[in-house]
């Protein structure tokens, strides 16, 4: 009878212990959803987007060979070989060699790093300028708010490319002056979207309690108002780059953007149209180039946008 009675107390122990284990699981968990952030939440949507996923796999190669391409090119970009121009794809010149025997590869490799700094750098511009005109007009209002809507009105009436085109005509060519055409078009959207989120968000208690505090219109800017508009202005951002990279493409193509000996997807289509019949890779593979880039960022732009969606769930 006792060693029933030992063994009934040693179960019952266990069963104590499993139920305070399994209670401290379920507090563990429901610990875990209380200290959820929208970021956080954000990169689990992200995470189950598999196309999302393999088109970020793509941005990142293409931005790793933007960094390293002095290292994982075969060659330079400007070295010339006329005893081995307009050659085929070979173990040598694994996509061939252009019509002055500069080896392809690495003038794609090469036309990452241009197509990326380009891209990085109008957006830039255009954040510089637009988050600050947006922020301003959406805080501000009245006269001011006016002023600057009137404004995007006004650059919103010019098309972007022509413009650009025309600007590029008066500068001329080359790298800078590229991104300064682009980027005078560029700036409109996130200076509508910050206007927007502010004028949604102005009025709320917590910005009312900061300025009864007394806090100053750039401390309210920046640490109250900023933060709450930042998830569009992520998605813009990813689906501006690939139009910038369009926009650079497509000035290149044109013969007014990146000078020679600088390697440009957009340019070495343009170079090669004489030559479709005979060598056709010398524009399949920089046009594969720009489709990757383009649809790169924009689904990933797209997996941003449904990944910050206040209205998804987490199951």
């Amino acid at each position: 009878m006792m060693g029933h009675a030992e063994a009934g107390k040693v179960a019952a122990r266990r069963k104590a212990q499993r139920i305070k284990r399994a209670a401290g699981r379920a507090a563990e968990g429901a610990l875990a959803r209380e200290h959820r952030t929208l970021w956080g939440d954000a990169m689990r949507r992200f995470a189950r987007n598999r196309l999302a996923l393999a088109s970020l796999a793509v941005v990142l190669g293409l931005i790793f060979m933007a960094l390293f391409a002095d290292i994982i090119s075969p060659s330079r970009y400007d070295q010339i070989d006329l005893a081995a121009v307009h050659q085929p794809p070979s173990l040598r010149h694994l996509l061939g060699t252009d019509l002055v025997g500069r080896d392809y590869l690495t003038r794609i490799i090469y036309g990452a790093r241009t197509s990326m700094a380009v891209a990085l750098l109008v957006q830039g511009i255009a954040f510089g300028i637009g988050v600050p005109l947006g922020a301003i007009a959406g805080l501000r209002g009245g006269k001011t708010d006016f002023l600057i809507m009137r404004l995007v009105d006004v650059a919103t009436a010019l098309p972007g490319m022509l413009f650009a085109i025309f600007i590029m005509a008066v500068l001329g060519t080359g790298f800078f002056n590229v991104v300064l055409a682009l980027s005078v078009s560029s700036w409109l959207l996130p200076c509508r979207l910050v206007r927007g989120q502010f004028l949604s968000i102005r009025e709320k208690d917590f910005i009312i309690a900061a300025r009864c505090i007394g806090a100053s219109e750039m401390r309210i800017i920046f640490r109250h108002m900023l933060p709450n508009a930042l998830a569009p202005l992520v998605v813009a951002l990813a689906l501006g780059i690939p139009g910038a990279i369009f926009g650079e493409a497509a000035l290149s193509y044109l013969g007014m953007g990146i000078n020679d000996p600088i390697p440009s997807w957009g340019k070495m289509v343009s170079a090669s149209l004489g030559y479709l019949r005979t060598y056709p890779h010398l524009a399949l593979f920089p046009t594969l180039m720009i489709a990757a880039a383009m649809l790169g960022f924009t689904f990933v732009g797209d997996g941003l946008r449904d990944a910050l969606d206040p209205q998804m769930v987490i199951e």
